[in-house]
């Protein structure tokens, strides 16, 4: 497979015989390729092996290099697949089971194939946004497990914490370099809309869902036609508006649809709450705000620059969807991604 990411990723020949071994024990076949799968934004170890028998599988894992964060999401998601996986299992990969050798805690999942995107073809992005829709009107208003979190506010702090926590804009504003003065007025003049939204609209529980609140291409399959969905770990009960929101704009990111056409199309297939809506474009764009302007993270050198390509795009989608002028400056955001 080739490689699309620069995050440090081991070899399958460095992970410990012992793993090894156990994986070709529980697949009932040895592994005779194992390809790093690039393109996320960590260090996980992930490969998609090719069995003696021609059959394939994913396998990712934690061990003792990953930090507390991944190995906390890493247990969420494999109870996710273990106690969800009645109601996952159209959208998601077959769960082969998952085992702790020595230091390594593995998972073994169905390998559903190389990235479907990008490039972002408008049939794509049709095919994926109605499916996501039906994934979300599967679970609408239906019993689920209690232990799963209810109602999270998904992206992050409110806005009057990013405005704090920011030096009162000004860090975000001095993103766009030479048009900082004129960023500053605009995100002051916005500030009491965004907060505004950013508390009105509250989520009932007749109109909640199952939701993966990490939707983007990384974590993604479009197959035969359908949409399928790994990495569960910050799967809630909560509003599909916020699921939606999050998916739009990333494909808009990566030089897909703008996030309107996106959602219309999600529409198709299952109604959308305006007011709950702007709140999610404006969380969204508050969440990316406070991660853009902040110190590279150590290990992860493409998230940053990443983060900074959404914050334009929601930045300019709140805009429109709050009837705000248009953010001109933020063309001085510099946000192109390095090439692969």
């Amino acid at each position: 497979m080739s490689r699309s990411g620069i995050e440090a990723k081991i070899p399958w020949h460095a992970v410990p015989r012992q793993v090894r071994e156990r994986v070709a024990q529980m697949l009932g076949s040895d592994v005779v390729r194992a390809a790093r799968v690039w393109g996320g934004y960590g260090p996980t170890p992930t490969y998609r092996l090719t069995l003696a028998d021609r059959r394939r599988a994913f396998f990712k894992a934690v061990y003792a290099s990953s930090n507390e964060v991944a190995r906390r999401a890493f247990a969420r998601e494999e109870r996710i697949y273990q106690d969800l996986g009645k109601i996952i299992g159209p959208w998601a990969p077959a769960y082969f089971g998952s085992f702790r050798e020595d230091d390594w805690h593995a998972m073994l999942l169905e390998d559903l194939g190389p990235k479907s995107a990008p490039p972002w073809t408008p049939h794509l992005a049709c095919v994926v946004a109605r499916s996501f829709a039906e994934f979300h009107a599967a679970t609408l208003g239906k019993p689920l497990p209690e232990w799963i979190e209810r109602n999270p506010r998904p992206f992050g702090p409110p806005w009057a914490q990013v405005a704090m926590d920011s030096d009162g804009l000004w860090r975000i504003a001095a993103l766009a370099g030479a048009e900082a003065d004129a960023a500053l007025y605009w995100l002051r003049v916005a500030l009491p809309r965004f907060l505004d939204v950013d508390g009105a609209a509250k989520c009932t529980n007749s109109r909640v869902a199952l939701v993966h609140l990490d939707a983007r291409s990384d974590n993604l399959r479009c197959v035969a036609g359908r949409l399928r969905l790994f990495d569960w770990p910050e799967t809630a009960v909560a509003a599909p508006e916020y699921d939606i929101a999050e998916l739009a704009q990333s494909i808009t990111v990566e030089g897909g649809p703008e996030p309107e056409q996106v959602v219309a199309w999600y529409a198709e297939r299952l109604p959308v709450r305006s007011d709950l809506l702007d709140t999610a474009v404006v969380s969204l764009a508050g969440f990316f705000a406070h991660r853009s302007w902040q110190a590279e993270v150590r290990g992860l050198p493409r998230l940053r620059q990443f983060q900074r390509q959404q914050l334009v795009v929601c930045l300019r989608w709140a805009a429109r969807r709050l009837g705000l002028l248009e953010p001109a400056w933020i063309h001085g955001i510099p946000g192109r991604m390095p090439s692969p």
